[in-house]
This record gives structure tokens, C-alpha cells and sequence, in this order.
């Protein structure tokens, strides 16, 4: 076995599904920050999608972090079309959404002229190309899928929604079987790795944690004493965000806001779609795109994160506790965490032990200092992307170590 010293490890192919800028949320935001880190001392080229030619003026930003930027331009029409193909098929939804013969065809020529010591490739959605991938090769999971979308069907909704969801719950697991193709397999949280070990017997899965910018949600001495505002942020065209505040909006708001009449909820997040628009009143906001989301959180008394299905971490959760916001969540990603109830978030279990802990939460500025300031203290030495890209490091050597 030839080993590679880290040093010498000098080219990284990112095999991304959706181009990491901006990074403002979700999979775009973890490749971001964490090939802005490696690029200090390796080499990284970068191959993903770009689904509107808008996004192709990027291509400059990224090139400060990657030696070389490859785009695929799939529009999601052909994406659509992908789907409806994909349910006669059997296939997964997710990985026909991108399917594309090109990518195969850019990742063949690639291969034939690079020497890559070691492949990072994002999301199941993406692991369709590991047959075209000729170096060790890492699967980094933003949560347990299959997992996601076993909560997902058990959430009461309309008859089609179920329908899909158990659909593809059971396309997802057999999609999953893909982890064996791997050296290894990441996702990050305790609680999808272990799933995830349970359910395909293998044990190539490790722990890579979902992290938050230190340099961007700062502590700015949060004013505790401000006992008026709930703040829910995150991508709004996003399934478990959507159902999050509607719901939120339709069993628990009414409760809260008879308890404390002059309450505020501000539901900050790009691409809101209708059900989330309609919420808007006089008493609840809803931004759209912000460009700086660290304002949000300071305008916040209590960041909630009422979701009801999902896995992994929260990136609402983090970047909350990063800036010293006490949380109110739910069992959705808390066990992703690794805290206990109070360090940070308040969890709860039920529809009323949610109100109640936000109720207590905003009759307290003690404890909302209290538990905000603990949530800090976890942030800053747990969840920094500096140790997390330094933890993937290693990973990139004990792969590249089996070449």
C-alpha cells in the first residue's frame, strides 16, 4: 500500500450538486466553508449543476477556492422531466432530479487527464457518478436520507403527499445501498450515523459535523431584556420549513399570542412559496431573502425551530447559538447535537411542551441569557468550521491512504 502524506495530498475533486455560492444555506454553505479551508494548503477542483445560467457569474468567486470550476447546466425542466420518467422506473426522485448524461461525460475526461488523489462527493443525490469516480472516493451525507423520509411519511398530510413520501422512502433506501461503493461515508450527526449503520450493515460511516461561521454569526452582546420576538429562518421552498411554520402558525401562535399579545413572529428566508406568504399579517413578517441573517437572530428573543419531520443538524439552530440566541426546537436534529435541553435549546416533545417552553422563555430574561450563553459557549468550541474542515482533512488522508 502506497501512503500519501496529507502535504502531498494536493488534488481533491469536490463533486458538488448545486453550486456552493453564495453560501447562504444548507449544502451550498458546508462545501463552501469547508473547501475555503482546505484550499489553503491543497489543491480542489470543483465539478456540479447550475440550474439557471445566472449562476454561471460565479464562476469567479469560486475560482479563488478552486483550481478549476466545472459546470453542468441542467434547468429544472429537464430535471421535472427526469421525475416523471423516474416514477415508472422505480428510480429515486432525488437522483433523477440529477440525472445527466454530460456529467458522466465531463467526469470521464477529468479522470483521463487529472490524477486526483481523493473524490468528496455531496449528498446521495450525487453518488449516481460513483462508477465514473477512479480514485478513493468519500460520500459526505447531510443527514440520513432514508431517515428523513421515513419521519416525512408519518407526518399527517394530504392524501398525495403521503403517498410520494412513501414512495420515495422506499426508492431512498434502496438508493442508500450505494454507501458500499464508497472508502467512506459521512453524515453529521450521531443519530444518522447510527441509523444508517442499522440499516445497510456497514461500518464505512463517520461523523462529520454540520458547522456555523464564527466570522459571520458573532456575539454582539444580544439584548436579553427584548421579550417580544420569535424569529424561524431558513430556506422557505424547503419542505420541513414550510410545514414547520404553517403548522406552527395554525396549533401553537394562537396559544402564545393570547399569553402575550404583543408577540411578533418573523419568518426570515429566501423563496417563500404561497402557503408561507399567506401566514403574513400584522403580527407576523415574512422577509424573503435577507442577505445577512446574523440580523435576524439579533432581533430575536427566542429562535424556534418547530419542525416536525427532517434529520441531521439545523443550521437555524447553530447559527443561533453561535450568536447566543436561546432556541426552543423539537426532537427533529436534536439528538444530532449532542447537548443536553438547556444548553442552547429548550427541547421539546409535543405541540404544548413547545409553547410552554417558549412561554417560559420569554416571562424570563435570566434564562433566556442563561441558556443563550451556554449555547454560545457549545458553538464556539464545537461546532466551528475551522476544526470541522481540519476533521475532513484527515478523512481526505486516511482515504487517499488506501490508493
Amino acid at each position: 500500500m502506497d501512503y500519501i502524506l496529507l502535504s502531498e495530498l494536493v488534488k481533491v475533486l469536490f463533486l458538488a450538486n448545486r453550486i456552493p455560492f453564495p453560501p447562504f444555506r444548507g449544502d451550498k454553505l458546508k462545501i463552501y466553508n469547508l473547501a475555503r479551508r482546505l484550499a489553503v494548503d491543497h489543491t480542489l477542483y470543483l465539478v456540479t449543476f447550475v440550474q439557471e445560467k445566472e449562476e454561471l457569474k460565479y464562476r469567479k468567486e469560486l475560482e479563488k477556492i478552486f483550481d478549476e470550476v466545472h459546470f453542468i447546466y441542467q434547468p429544472h425542466s429537464k430535471s421535472i422531466l427526469n421525475c416523471v420518467e423516474a416514477f415508472f422506473t422505480g428510480e429515486s426522485f432525488q437522483l433523477a432530479y440529477f440525472r445527466n448524461k454530460e456529467m458522466h461525460a465531463l467526469l470521464n475526461v477529468l479522470f483521463s487527464i487529472h490524477q486526483f488523489d481523493v473524490c468528496h462527493v455531496q449528498h446521495l443525490r450525487m453518488s449516481q457518478y460513483a462508477e465514473n469516480i477512479k480514485c478513493p472516493k468519500i460520500l459526505d451525507l447531510p443527514d440520513a436520507y432514508s431517515l428523513y423520509w421515513e419521519r416525512r411519511k408519518m407526518v399527517k398530510r394530504k392524501w398525495y403527499n403521503r403517498f410520494f413520501d412513501s414512495l420515495e422512502s422506499k426508492r431512498v433506501i434502496k438508493a442508500e445501498n450505494v454507501l458500499h461503493q464508497f472508502d467512506l461515508n459521512l453524515v453529521c450527526s450521531v443519530e444518522d450515523r447510527d441509523f444508517l449503520i442499522k440499516k445497510h450493515n456497514t461500518d464505512k460511516i463517520k461523523l462529520l459535523r454540520n458547522g456555523v461561521d464564527l466570522g459571520l454569526f458573532v456575539f454582539r452582546n444580544h439584548n436579553y431584556k427584548k421579550s417580544n420576538t420569535l424569529v424561524f429562518t431558513g430556506n422557505m421552498d424547503y419542505a420541513p420549513n414550510i410545514d414547520a411554520v404553517v403548522s406552527f402558525v395554525a396549533n401553537m401562535w394562537p396559544k402564545l399570542k393570547k399569553g402575550f399579545p404583543n408577540l411578533k413572529l418573523i419568518i426570515a428566508g429566501q423563496r417563500p412559496v404561497n402557503a408561507v406568504l399567506q401566514l403574513e399579517n400584522e403580527s407576523i413578517e415574512i422577509t424573503g431573502f435577507v442577505s445577512d441573517m446574523s440580523d435576524m437572530y439579533e432581533k430575536a428573543s427566542v429562535v424556534i425551530a418547530p419542525l416536525r419531520f427532517g434529520a441531521g443538524t439545523q443550521n437555524k439552530v447553530l447559527e443561533a447559538m453561535a450568536m447566543g440566541v436561546p432556541v426552543v426546537c423539537t426532537s427533529i436534529g436534536f439528538a444530532g447535537l449532542e447537548i443536553n435541553s438547556g444548553d442552547g435549546c429548550l427541547l421539546s416533545l409535543n405541540d404544548d411542551e413547545f409553547i410552554e417552553n417558549v412561554s417560559t422563555l420569554l416571562n424570563d430574561a435570566a434564562l433566556r441569557e442563561s441558556v443563550g450563553r451556554k449555547g454560545l459557549e457549545i458553538a464556539q468550541h464545537k461546532f466551528s468550521w475551522d476544526g470541522i474542515s481540519k476533521q475532513l482533512e484527515g478523512y481526505l488522508e486516511e482515504v487517499a491512504n488506501t490508493k
